[in-house]
């Protein structure tokens, strides 16, 4: 890896360990790429108000960061266990009956009106984070019953996984279309779309294409989800792998291998790959990660993530600062060990090139993208400087993991924070869209001025010819 440094990006939740101005600008100065608001607490007004904050001081550190917000979706919860709780013990039998007021261990409320239609014996129900598990054992007119498989103590209103394919509810929710209103009239960047199961979930969030809306991530956290990957990765922008109830869903066992699988197909179709949860959750409370953690994210990043995600760490932590700083030098001691050749031969064998789907303009662009890099590396190129109206450009170069830094220029500011997520991605101002040879001649400047090239280096330009809708223009230059 060349001086480019830390090439995978790092979005981090932000909650009431992390949304005070100091803290803000600490996970920022160490290396915050994107923030990522999780509506699934909190109130709207709240997001709303630190979405303003990241803005504000983002603006002012002179930094492009990412907004993200990660729609809560059909979430099921239990009745009320109390503050004191209650201690499910192995083999234990449980009623499961529909409400939403009290549980005790012997009788759980489910706030889910479908709770007794559809599931069935051998059917999993897990709490909060799959650590409490119970297997259904008989369906009856008012009630399931099902005995306790991993047990333990459950507090407050829990979460209640029931799988994807026994739940009857739309995603998104109306209550996710309500929060998305509000937030596309704040001009956020992205949206997380939780419980997806097709590409019609995405499309039912109704949004204008990225840039004019926000660049739509879909969770990639059920069965269903893993089986239609194809038809989302066309509906989508990028994914986020969330891993916690994917593993619920799925057999732990599996959980490496559809991360792997998951990260390949979203190379192959060009889009960014989150991968997420329980990165470094020791980090809540120690002051470093486990080995284990640490290796689980250099995998990650070896696997061919853009990104990955903090979640806790961040949010309730102890330090989120260290917790960003420390997820810095795990990112870029990997990026510098990266698998460069092996993983030029993976992506020549994926790439996706679909007629059909992806259309003239499209193809156009991804084969000079192609050629782009190649020639980087044959010339030996200091930058690749893309000019880019939406982004694409510059996440179709990024799908090979070339080793020459990445320069993204757009006039757009929201494109420049939704390349916030888009490996290896530096965004950069331009002007405006002009004709090809001054957008390159200023590309070129502004690259030289702010210390990514020196006079004497060699760039690759890559441009579309001035009203053009795809990326025609390949050159190699010089700079003087």
């Amino acid at each position: 890896m060349d001086q480019a440094g830390r090439r995978t990006k790092i979005l981090a939740t932000i909650g009431p360990a992390s949304e005070s101005e100091g803290v803000l600008r600490g996970m920022i100065a160490a290396g915050l790429d994107a923030a990522r608001l999780n509506l699934s607490h909190g109130t709207l007004e709240e997001a709303l108000a630190i979405h303003r904050r990241i803005r504000a001081i983002a603006a002012d550190m002179g930094r492009d960061v990412g907004t993200l917000v990660d729609l809560p979706g059909p979430k099921v919860r239990a009745g009320s266990f109390g503050r004191d709780g209650a201690e499910l013990a192995d083999g234990q039998l449980v009623r499961l009956v529909p409400g939403n007021e009290r549980s005790t261990a012997e009788v759980v409320e489910v706030d889910y009106t479908g709770l007794l239609e559809g599931i069935e014996a051998g059917d999993r129900i897990a709490f909060g984070d799959g650590a409490i598990d119970l297997e259904v054992v008989g369906t009856h007119g008012d009630h399931l019953e099902a005995v306790v498989s991993h047990g333990g103590r459950l507090t407050g209103r829990p979460g209640v996984h029931i799988p994807s394919e026994r739940l009857r509810v739309s995603t998104p929710t109306p209550e996710d279309l309500r929060i998305l209103d509000a937030f596309v009239e704040e001009g956020v960047d992205m949206v997380a779309v939780s419980f997806v199961r097709s590409a019609h979930d995405v499309r039912r969030l109704g949004t204008e294409p990225h840039p004019r809306g926000p660049l739509v991530v879909a969770k990639i956290e059920t069965r269903s989800a893993v089986d239609n990957l194809a038809g989302i990765l066309d509906a989508a922008g990028a994914v986020m792998i969330a891993r916690g109830d994917l593993g619920i869903e799925c057999p732990i066992e599996e959980l490496p291998h559809l991360q792997k699988h998951i990260i390949s197909e979203c190379i192959a179709h060009g889009r960014p790959a989150i991968t997420a949860t329980q990165m470094l959750e020791s980090m809540v409370r120690a002051p470093t990660p486990t080995r284990a953690e640490a290796s689980d994210v250099a995998n990650a990043v070896f696997d061919g993530s853009s990104a990955v995600m903090l979640s806790g760490e961040t949010a309730m932590g102890a330090d989120p600062v260290r917790v960003v700083a420390t997820m810095a030098r795990l990112c870029e001691r990997a990026d510098a060990n990266f698998d460069v050749d092996g993983w030029t031969r993976l992506v020549t064998r994926l790439r996706v090139q679909d007629p059909e789907r992806d259309g003239r303009y499209r193809r156009i662009t991804d084969t000079m993208t192609d050629a782009a890099w190649r020639v980087a590396a044959e010339t030996g190129a200091n930058a690749i400087l893309c000019v880019t109206r939406t982004g694409f450009t510059v996440r179709a170069i990024a799908r090979y993991r070339p080793t020459t830094r990445i320069l993204g220029f757009t006039p757009d500011e929201r494109v420049r924070r939704q390349l916030s997520v888009s490996w290896g991605a530096t965004p950069m101002t331009l002007s405006g869209f002009a004709d090809n040879e001054e957008m390159v001649r200023e590309a070129v400047a502004t690259a030289r001025g702010e210390g990514h090239v020196r006079p004497g280096d060699v760039v690759v330009a890559l441009a579309g010819a001035y009203g053009s809708r795809m990326t025609d223009v390949l050159r190699v230059i010089q700079v003087t």
